[in-house]
């Protein structure tokens, strides 16, 4: 036999005191703790969101990001070449490129951060068809020309349409500004790859990666055979969303392991005040269970009346928790992507998946500071209780 729910309502209603500490401890737990994966989430989905299915990143065998990959031209006309590559008319979606990195100051601080450069094909717009240009104009081949990403123009000082700054050993004119729906792009400047070589003095025709489009997404295994078998280079390709991906892992994880230490320590003062509030809500009772267990409830059903009572208090937290870090949603923010040690803008995004999570760790918290106390008081003895009446 079941003690009704009622019960516990009743009871949380009447300790609302107690019951209050405790849901705020377990709201603002849960509240941290999506807020973190959210963090989380966002730098994925910005390189993530990076990459097109029917994109290729072809690099230099054994090269595990474009910082470690050296390719010359007779390798860009390999993947050029491939029979499976889109094109348009005559010409290959194909974008050599390379990639250096800028200190440029950032905007309201007196710190500097660096932004990551990156040479492109004047076809890139035809390969990453994801990129819109919303200001100005597309940079002139040949020409010391700049495009830079909204979050890129938002962050740092000097990057306004118009102006010219100082990137290296040249001086460079911003002519436009890209919008890439919040990838990583965004948080980067594009010039033609020619001139960004010949500014760092880097010999002529060499490159770090190629993007391809195929003909569809379904053709990358064949193209990637076909690359792998071909004599005249060495290359490896995978799929451009895959790549982005793994250049996400060591950051996401990171922010993952710090925000669970952070919600565990956090967890801990709201599994005590649960604790606290059960606990003193069984000596109140002591002979309400004594009455309970002569009207004949047996010791399981008083562990799940109070094991019901703290799921109460702890779902009411978890859901007030998830209100609560709502607001930070879409919120902008940066940090180093310690793959290409440049800075990288990216948004909170949460998701219901991780509302859920939220809600499921609050039901964690509940289980472990109602267990004890319910225990306790299953155990309590009826007969001393009664006599004390």
């Amino acid at each position: 036999m079941a003690i009704p729910v009622v019960y516990n309502l009743r009871s949380v209603k009447e300790r609302w005191s107690s019951s209050v500490v405790a849901v705020l401890g377990i709201a603002g737990t849960v509240a941290v703790f999506v807020a973190m994966l959210a963090l989380a989430r966002g730098f994925q989905v910005a390189l993530t969101s990076s990459g097109l299915p029917e994109n290729v990143k072809v690099q230099q065998v054994g090269a595990d990001s474009e910082m470690t990959s050296s390719m010359e031209i007779a390798a860009v006309r390999v993947v050029e070449d491939a029979p499976l590559i889109a094109r348009a008319g005559s010409e290959p979606k194909v974008s050599a490129e390379v990639v250096v990195l800028a200190n440029l100051p950032l905007r309201g601080t007196t710190s500097d951060a660096n932004v990551q450069v990156r040479g492109v094909s004047p076809r890139v717009l035809a390969v990453r068809n994801n990129v819109r240009l919303v200001q100005g104009r597309f940079f002139t081949p040949g020409l010391y020309e700049l495009v830079i990403g909204r979050n890129a123009a938002r962050s740092y000082e000097g990057l306004d349409l118009g102006k010219t700054v100082r990137i290296g050993p040249g001086q460079w004119t911003v002519v436009g500004v890209f919008d890439s729906g919040g990838s990583a792009f965004d948080s980067e400047i594009w010039a033609d790859a020619n001139i960004v070589n010949g500014a760092y003095q880097r010999p002529p025709g060499v490159y770090q990666s190629v993007t391809a489009k195929l003909r569809s997404a379904e053709d990358f295994q064949a193209f990637k055979t076909a690359l792998e078998r071909d004599p005249r280079a060495k290359l490896q390709a995978s799929p451009e969303p895959e790549y982005y991906e793994s250049q996400s892992q060591l950051v996401t994880t990171l922010i993952k392991v710090l925000g669970t230490i952070v919600a565990i320590v956090m967890g801990l003062g709201a599994i005590l005040a649960a604790l606290n509030t059960m606990y003193s809500a069984v000596s109140e009772r002591s002979r309400e269970i004594a009455v309970l267990r002569a009207l004949g409830f047996q010791g399981g059903s008083i562990v799940l009346s109070f094991l019901a009572e703290a799921m109460i208090i702890a779902i009411i937290g978890g859901v007030l928790g998830c209100v609560v870090v709502l607001p930070v949603n879409g919120i902008t923010t940066g940090t180093i992507n310690w793959q290409t040690f440049s800075h990288l803008s990216f948004a909170f995004r949460i998701t219901p998946d991780l509302l859920i999570w939220g809600i499921l760790f609050a039901i964690f918290m509940g289980v472990l500071g109602g267990l004890p106390p319910a225990i306790r008081a299953a155990r309590a003895n009826v007969s001393t209780t009664l006599r004390a009446l």
